[in-house]
């Protein structure tokens, strides 16, 4: 293995333990240290304004590791498209990683914090779980395809509007599955409390996503031309 892979799992591991931690941290600040109660507006408009800088802050950490990631699902739309070994590596090496980092997160904050709670739940049936969580990434899945083929856009608003369309879809599944779209951060927690081998676990916050991420991929590149570039490319690789 490459010194440059190596590096992107040591990366995936570090961002996926930061993850859980971060939202957790989040809470804890808002709720805690400030005193803002659970459905105070003005808590929930504080809290989610740290989550936009913290995830503009994640996505600075994303470009500094050169691919880092803490989010099964954003490394599997990209290595869908990708070659073989790309794509072994993702499923193989890299989402295990970030499972693994979110577990060790997840352990530690129970250590340090034994009250703090136990993450997200699902709070309606199976069928409507899966519906949910399959829609909400599906949505957001299309949306971080969108914005990667916009070139012209700016860094920055592409991250706003990544960072907002994630939290709104976050607010709108909250109270139903958690609106994680994460099966790593999901997974530690799950680990946590020991039902993560559930038919619950897996068919909500796994197979799921997973399917919804394949859906939006193929149905992406069904309804949306390539650049220019890339058709330039696929030219020349065709009169080779």
């Amino acid at each position: 293995m490459g010194v440059s892979r190596r590096r992107l799992l040591v990366s995936d591991f570090i961002m996926s333990f930061m993850w859980v931690w971060s939202s957790v941290l989040i809470k804890m600040f808002v709720h805690t240290m400030l005193g803002y109660g659970a459905h105070d507006l003005k808590g929930e408009i504080l809290k989610h304004s740290i989550s936009v800088i913290n995830m503009f802050f994640f996505a600075f950490l994303a470009k500094a590791t050169k691919g880092g990631a803490y989010n099964p699902l954003t490394i599997l739309s990209g290595a869908i498209s990708g070659d073989l070994s790309n794509f072994l590596f993702a499923v193989g090496a890299r989402i295990p990683a970030q499972v693994f980092g979110s577990i060790t997160g997840v352990r530690l904050i129970i250590a340090s914090f034994p009250n703090i709670g136990r993450g997200p739940r699902l709070t309606i049936d199976i069928h409507r779980g899966a519906l949910i969580e399959g829609c909400l990434t599906f949505a957001i899945v299309t949306i971080s395809l969108g914005l990667s083929r916009r070139s012209r856009a700016s860094t920055l608003m592409k991250t706003w509007i990544s960072s907002l369309s994630k939290l709104t879809l976050h607010i709108l599944g909250s109270d139903l599955t958690g609106g994680c779209m994460n099966p790593a951060s999901v997974m530690g927690w799950a680990y946590a409390r020991g039902d993560h081998i559930t038919k619950e676990h897996i068919q909500v916050y796994w197979l799921a996503p997973i399917q919804a991420t394949l859906l939006a991929v193929w149905t992406f590149n069904l309804l949306v031309s390539p650049p220019k570039d890339e058709k330039e490319k696929m030219k020349e690789k065709k009169s080779e």
